[in-house]
C-alpha cells in the first residue's frame, strides 16, 4: 500500500485521513468559490498577451491529448511555443490556477466548467471534448458486491461534486431503486441508502485497499490502479452506462479566445491532431504518458496501457457481466474532440437531479439548449477536425451526421 502512495505522493493513515479529506475537500470547495467570486475579472484577461500555452492537468488520462500534443511537437508545428504541462494533484488547485490565469489550456470535468461559468461567473468555455469513456466504479475485490443494487448501505467515493462520475453514479443508483445521500462517514445508513463522499482521485486506491470505503469512482489510470494493486474489482464502466459520454473537456477562458482567435485555432488544431493519433495507437501512447515513457503520469507502462487497452476483449469483464454493451463498440477510453449539443443538454437535465453539496440554486435557472449553445465554442474544433477528417474512423464517432447524436443510457 506504501508503493500505491508514493506513485502519487499520497499520504494515506486510515480512517481518520478518509474524514480529515472529506472534510478539507468541502472547505476547499467553499474557500474556492468564494475566492473565484472575489478573483477582479481583470485577472481573468491579464495573460492574454502571454503566446506560450501553459498547460495544467491532473495526471489522469482524461488529460492525453493536451500532453501528446504536447510531446510529439504538434504545438510547435503550429508555430506555438508552450512549457511544459504542470502536473497537479487535485481539481481545487487546477480550478483556482486556471482561473487566475496561471493555465490557458486545461482539462476540466465537463460539469465543473458549467458549475464555474454559472454559478461563480469565471467566463470558461468548452472548446473540445478531451476522450470519451475512461472511468469506470471500482469496488472490493473480496466483497459481494456484484450489481449496483448490492451496494446499498455502502460508502462510495466521488472525486468532484461536479464530475460526470457523480452524475452516472446517481443515475445508475436511481435506477437501481436505491437513494444516493451525504453523510457524515460513520453515520446510519438505510438499506437503500449510499453515501457519497470527495476524495481526490489518487486517495482512492489507498482507501479502497485499507478498507475505509466500499468503491469508488475515477477516471483512468486509477481504476486500473485500483484492480491492479489494491485488491480492487471493476464493476462496471462509465462507458458501459452511458454510450461515448464525455468527461473532461478543453477548455480555455473567453477573453483569451475573443483576444487571440488565430493562437486558439492554432491550439485546436494541436488537440485534434493528438486525439486523432491517441485513438490510433493507444498502446504507444500509454508507454509515452507512464512514467516509463515521458513520465507525465507517475505510473508504470503496464498499469496506463491497461487503462487504455483492456475492455470487451478481456473474458473477466466479457464473462462476468461488467460489460453489458458490447454491441456498443465502445473502448475503455477513446479519443474524439466533437462536442455533441445533445449531451451538453443531457448532463444540465441529469444535474437537476444529482445530489451535490453546496449552493446548486443556480442550476434551477439554467436552460439545457441555452447552456450548449452558451458554454461550448464549436469553431475553432470544427476547423480543426476538417483538417483532420480522419476522426470519423473513431469508434465514438457514428451516424450519417457525424456532428449529432442520441445519447443512449441504459444501466
Amino acid at each position: 500500500m506504501c508503493k500505491l502512495c508514493d506513485d502519487y505522493g499520497v499520504s494515506y493513515a486510515g480512517a481518520a485521513s478518509v474524514s480529515r479529506r472529506h472534510v478539507l475537500d468541502q472547505l476547499a470547495m467553499g474557500g474556492m468559490a468564494a475566492l473565484l467570486a472575489a478573483t477582479p475579472r481583470k485577472s481573468w484577461a491579464e495573460e492574454v498577451d502571454d503566446d506560450v500555452v501553459r498547460i495544467g492537468y491532473l495526471p489522469i488520462t482524461d488529460a492525453t491529448p493536451l500532453l501528446v500534443a504536447h510531446a510529439k511537437g504538434y504545438f510547435d508545428e503550429e508555430g506555438l511555443k508552450v512549457a511544459k504541462p504542470t502536473l497537479i494533484r487535485g481539481w481545487a488547485p487546477l480550478i483556482e490556477g486556471f482561473s487566475a490565469g496561471k493555465f490557458n489550456l486545461v482539462h476540466l470535468l465537463k460539469p465543473t466548467a458549467l458549475w464555474l461559468r454559472y454559478n461563480n461567473n469565471v467566463p470558461v468555455r468548452i472548446v473540445a471534448w478531451a476522450h470519451t469513456n475512461g472511468s469506470a466504479l471500482v469496488v472490493q475485490g473480496d466483497s459481494e458486491i456484484r450489481t449496483f443494487s448490492d451496494l446499498g448501505g455502502k460508502q462510495l467515493a466521488v472525486p468532484f461534486w461536479y464530475s460526470m462520475h457523480n452524475i452516472v453514479l446517481q443515475y445508475a443508483l436511481r435506477k437501481s431503486g436505491l437513494t444516493p445521500v451525504i453523510k457524515q462517514q460513520g453515520a446510519p445508513l438505510g438499506a437503500k441508502e449510499v453515501n457519497l463522499q470527495i476524495l481526490q482521485p489518487p486517495d482512492m486506491p489507498p482507501a479502497l485497499a485499507a478498507k475505509k470505503i466500499d468503491g469508488y469512482i475515477v477516471a483512468e489510470p486509477f481504476d486500473a490502479l485500483g484492480e491492479l494493486n489494491a485488491g480492487g474489482r471493476v464493476l462496471r464502466f462509465t462507458g458501459d452506462i452511458w454510450k461515448n459520454h464525455p468527461c473532461c473537456v478543453v477548455s480555455m477562458l473567453q477573453p483569451l479566445i475573443e483576444k487571440k482567435p488565430e493562437w486558439a485555432q492554432k491550439v485546436l488544431n494541436a488537440i485534434v491532431r493528438a486525439e486523432v493519433y491517441s485513438s490510433q495507437h493507444k498502446e504507444e501512447v500509454a508507454q509515452l504518458l507512464s512514467r516509463d515513457g515521458a513520465g507525465y503520469l507517475p505510473v508504470p507502462a503496464n498499469v496506463v496501457q491497461r487503462a487504455m487497452t483492456a475492455y470487451s476483449d478481456d473474458p473477466s469483464y466479457r464473462n462476468s457481466g461488467v460489460i453489458r454493451h458490447a454491441d456498443w463498440r465502445n473502448g475503455r477510453i477513446d479519443f474524439q474532440p466533437w462536442p455533441y449539443p445533445s449531451a451538453t443538454r443531457l448532463i444540465v437535465s441529469l444535474l437537476k437531479e444529482t445530489k451535490l453539496e453546496g449552493d446548486r440554486a443556480f442550476l434551477d435557472k439554467l436552460d439545457p439548449d441555452f447552456v450548449a449553445k452558451d458554454l461550448v465554442d464549436y469553431t475553432f474544433v470544427k476547423k480543426a477536425i476538417e483538417r483532420h477528417p480522419e476522426w470519423r474512423r473513431d469508434r465514438s464517432v457514428s451516424g450519417a451526421d457525424p456532428y449529432d447524436r442520441k445519447e443512449i443510457l441504459s444501466v
